[in-house]
This record gives C-alpha cells, structure tokens and sequence, in this order.
C-alpha cells in the first residue's frame, strides 16, 4: 500500500463506481493519504461518480484529507468511527456511545445533540491477539464539555478535522511534497470557505508535546481562519495527555477573547466518539453547554 497510493485511490473509486455500494468506512487514518489526490482529482469519471451517486463516508485522523477532498467536490461525509479502532473493538461489543453514535448512519434525525460521553476510556496498548475480549480501562467523566471563552450561543456549518493533518497540509513537516500537492488540488478551503464556519478541531494519537501543539495551532492562525469561523469545537484529547496545557495554549494561541471555544467533546482519538457531520448548520449553547445539529444529518 505504501508503494501504490493508486491502488488505494482505485479502491475508493470502485466503491463508488458500485452502485449497490451505499456506504464506505475506512479501515484506519494513515499518514499519506495526500498520495492519492493525483489519481482521484484528474480522473472525471471519478469526480461524476461523486457528484451524481454521493454515498455515506466515514472516518477521521489523515482521513482529513478524503473529507476535504469530498468537501470540495459538494458532498457530505461524517468525521467518525473507522473500521479497525471502532468497529473492530476487541472487547465483546463496540463501545456503547459509539455504537449509538454509529447506528444513527441507519436513521433519520430532522434535529439531534451531541452529547458529553460520561464515561471515556484509555487506548489499547496490546492489539494483540492475547487482547481479545479484554475490556478497556474506563474513567469517569468528570468535566464534561468545557467553555474556554465565549459566552451564549454561537452557530454555523461544520468544518474541520485532525490538526496534524492540517499543519502537513499546510507546511512540508512530514512530506516534502504534501503542501505543493495539496495546494495544486486547492484541498484546504479557502478564508472565504471558512467564514462563518464552525471549526472541529482535534489532535492524534501522537498526542503532541504542547510546544508542537503551538506550533500546529500557529500555523492554523498564520493561515487566517480564526479572523472569519464563528466559533470552535475542540476534541477531547486521547487519554487526556496534555489535557490542562492545551487548553491553556488555546486561549493564549488564538488570541480573539471574542471567539467562542468549547473544549472536551468527544470525537476523533477519543474514545468513546461521535460523529460529526460535515457542512451541517449547528448551534452550540456555552450556557448550557449544549451541541444541536440543526438539521438532519443526511441533509
């Protein structure tokens, strides 16, 4: 897979040449999926299928990348559970909060919350054979979602994804020729895309050390965004690592005591995860501290 991204672009576009196909859930996040744009963005066949036979996609971390991607072309896709960390839960069933948060890509839903999970758990440090059946250490959830600044209600349609995979997108730290690639395919939207939006942001399993994490957040704040979104959802960081020093950096970071920041939601590296839905319009209450999707998520 690591010498043949048109390989893995082929298989996103046999799912969707397939018209029996009427969902895909990626098997994990990766670290190169920018590898496969070329195959996928030149080929109009490719963008037709998207276009006129949309289907449910989800999945998160570098899968950032396939969400932009998808964005661009005009159609929705869901920043959620993947294959191998969710559905492929080693103890007997998948977590209960994800699986309700899962099962909701069966239903139909004109107006919905995402909730606080009052429980979260650590990740698996033995995927072994041996860890079948094992249950998770779980803790609970003793914060809740967390305002950071911002008062009131703030709304808008959601936007966002893993912050490593934005600073990759963004500079040449992991590959020399990400950014050029990604800026050919013009996959991170433009200030003008952003107005207005409400940024999900989260961090990865890599769980970076709050002098990287400034760096990442800089580089987000160098490319404008914080001036126009309307406010931020902030994913629980895994395992709670560097929980009390990012959010510290955040307030110091972005600057803009005016931009409202809800911290501790749960998606992404967390677990348990909901999901997010992209482009739908949302309401976040700080008061009451309360996410409603505003319509339905299929929208």
């Amino acid at each position: 897979m690591k010498n043949h991204p048109e390989a893995r672009a082929q298989d996103l576009k046999d799912a969707f040449y397939d018209t029996s196909i009427k969902g895909i859930i990626c098997a994990i996040g990766g670290d190169d999926t920018y590898r496969t744009l070329p195959y996928l963005l030149d080929d109009k066949d490719f963008i037709n299928a998207v276009q006129n036979n949309p289907k449910l996609f989800t999945g998160f971390s570098d899968t950032t990348i396939n969400h932009l991607m998808f964005y661009k072309l005009g159609i929705g896709t869901f920043y959620g559970p993947n294959f191998v960390c969710d559905l492929a839960e080693l103890d007997k069933q998948m977590l209960p909060y994800t699986k309700r948060a899962f099962l909701k890509y069966f239903e139909y839903h004109n107006e919905d919350c995402i909730e606080s999970s009052n429980i979260w758990y650590e990740e698996r440090t033995d995927f072994s054979i041996d860890a079948v059946g094992t249950s998770r250490v779980e803790h609970l959830e003793e914060k809740g979602y967390e305002v950071l600044q911002g008062k009131e209600k703030f709304s808008g349609r959601l936007l966002g994804g893993c912050l490593e995979s934005f600073y990759d997108i963004l500079t040449n730290t992991r590959y020399d020729n990400e950014k050029a690639i990604c800026e050919k395919y013009g996959i991170f939207p433009t200030l003008n895309e952003w107005k207005n939006k409400i940024l999900f942001l989260e961090t990865c399993e890599e769980k970076p050390k709050p002098e990287k994490f400034e760096k990442e957040l800089l580089t987000l704040k160098n490319a404008g965004i914080f001036d126009v979104i309307s406010g931020i959802i902030v994913g629980k960081p895994q395992d709670e690592q560097y929980y009390e020093q990012y959010k510290e950096i955040y307030c110091k970071t972005i600057e803009n005591k005016d931009l409202p920041i809800i911290y501790n939601v749960n998606f992404g590296h967390a677990q348990p995860k909901c999901i997010i839905p992209y482009g739908i319009e949302t309401e976040v209450d700080l008061d009451k501290k309360v996410i409603t999707l505003k319509e339905s998520i299929f929208a």
